[in-house]
């Protein structure tokens, strides 16, 4: 077991030591602590942390261009709060809400639990394939009984559905998968190949001019490009018209973005991605290890295609590993390592209060890309940065647990209204009038705020600004 951190400064240390950045040595301010949600994990602290550590390296970044010093700061409670941004968010008219839960637990034949994703209908649908039944609680209920936790995982992700037998720590400690993930960091930033050092553009805000192309979707992805995006870098998100995505979470991690649709599975595709990719400063891309190679856009071929570009990769399980191509969410890893019945009720699994595994991940990618984004400036190279939804869900687990679990227990199971009430913003978009929480990280000269606002998947013409 690790060494626990105290507090988010210290956290905060850690992921700057990580990264192989300067420690911050008191130059981020924190206020408040854990518990701020109703569970033993340290939330809050990890989420200040990370996002602590992108403001600092943009305030670092800004002081480099502008010669502008800038206090940073971050309070806990939001910080905690942003990791269910997406739960906040309120649009009237409002959003449309699943007839099924987008989750659920089921017993097994063996007397385990198999733990389900069903946020989109393609998964659903092979889910239900697997099971042979109608698509009603009661029914899945009754055809997960009748099968082994293990085979109904093994079958599920054969079908290309998403679920998981909820294991304990200690069963997931013991898994291969597990085991290729001890020897990795939190996060990866590499040199792949050199280049001229490539300053950022000068501009107003700290990012004004920088190019990111975020080819991602759902949560983690997205919240990586939306903290960029929130201080003035150009995002261009591209969505897939093959590839589903939930509204409302693309809605909350949209804003300050552009987007387009793009079909890499036609030539005309990629050709409009290799043409925006060109003159990117980042590329960002969230999806399976393999997956988007097989379009040409892997890392090396990148680097010759724009020398000194950023090439960011999230996974759910890592690039290592016998699961490192398996399709997963938040909550999939959650259930997988351990983290559900290290926070079940009465011996039943319990997922977090948030998707903390999703939103830490975004903000810890942006940090990764910015401290890559600062050696390009000072000593040029193309880099990649490499994250994964389970190592951020290992380092939850391993450093940041309360010592007094109980004092969780304390906590409401929603925040309260006024408290999100105080923490959000709103504004008229073409989704109607939104309310949804504001940036957490607060710069004294270059204040965090998203120039545009969220916008639908095909808004804008794949080309920068």
């Amino acid at each position: 077991m690790s060494e626990r951190l105290a507090g988010p400064a210290a956290i905060l240390e850690d992921l700057l030591r990580i990264a192989g950045a300067p420690a911050a040595d008191g130059a981020v301010r924190f206020e408040g602590e854990d518990p701020v949600l109703p569970t033993a994990f340290r939330i809050g602290e990890f989420a200040a942390a990370a996002i602590g550590a992108a403001a600092l390296q943009v305030a670092r970044l800004h002081e480099q261009a502008a010669g502008v010093r800038q206090d940073v700061g971050v309070d806990v409670e939001a910080a905690a709060i942003a990791t269910r941004s997406s739960r906040e968010l309120v649009a009237d008219p409002p959003l449309p809400v699943p007839e099924l839960r987008t989750v659920g637990w089921y017993r097994t034949r063996d007397d385990r639990w198999l733990f389900t994703q069903r946020l989109f209908p393609h998964h659903f649908r092979r889910q239900l394939e697997v099971l042979g039944c109608e698509p009603t609680e009661e029914a899945i209920a009754a055809a997960v009984a009748r099968h082994d936790a293990q085979w109904l995982e093994d079958r599920m992700v054969a079908a290309g559905a998403s679920a998981a037998l909820v294991r304990s720590r200690e069963e997931w400690a013991a898994h291969p998968q597990a085991q290729a993930l001890a020897g990795l960091p939190l996060l990866e930033i590499r040199r792949i190949a050199p280049s001229d050092p490539i300053p950022l553009p000068a501009g107003d805000r700290p990012l004004s001019g920088l190019r990111v192309l975020d080819l991602t979707r759902v949560l983690a992805g997205p919240t990586a490009g939306r903290t960029l995006a929130e201080h003035g870098a150009d995002v261009l998100r591209i969505s897939s018209p093959r590839t589903p995505d939930d509204t409302r979470m693309m809605i909350d991690t949209g804003h300050g973005k552009r987007s387009t649709v793009l079909d890499l599975a036609t030539s005309s595709g990629r050709a409009a991605i290799r043409e925006l990719l060109r003159t990117a400063d980042v590329f960002t891309q969230g999806y399976r290890p393999g997956a988007i190679a097989n379009f040409g856009l892997w890392p090396g071929e990148l680097a010759s295609l724009r020398p000194g570009i950023i090439c960011t990769s999230i996974s759910a399980f890592g690039r290592l590993g016998p699961w490192s191509r398996r399709r997963g969410f938040d909550s999939i890893v959650q259930a997988a390592s351990g983290i559900m019945l290290a926070n079940a009720v009465d011996d039943r699994p319990r997922a977090l209060p948030s998707n903390p595994l999703d939103y830490i991940t975004g903000y810890l990618a942006a940090f990764g890309t910015l401290v890559a984004l600062e050696r390009r400036a000072r000593e040029g190279g193309s880099y990649t940065v490499e994250l994964s939804l389970a190592q951020t869900g290992r380092y939850l687990d391993e450093r940041l647990e309360l010592a007094d679990p109980a004092a969780a227990a304390t906590r409401p199971a929603e925040p309260p209204a006024e408290v999100v009430e105080r923490l959000s913003i709103e504004r008229d978009t073409e989704f109607g009038r939104l309310r949804y929480l504001a940036p957490v990280a607060q710069l004294s000269a270059t204040p965090a705020a998203w120039a545009l606002p969220t916008v639908p998947a095909d808004h804008d013409e794949p080309v920068w600004l």
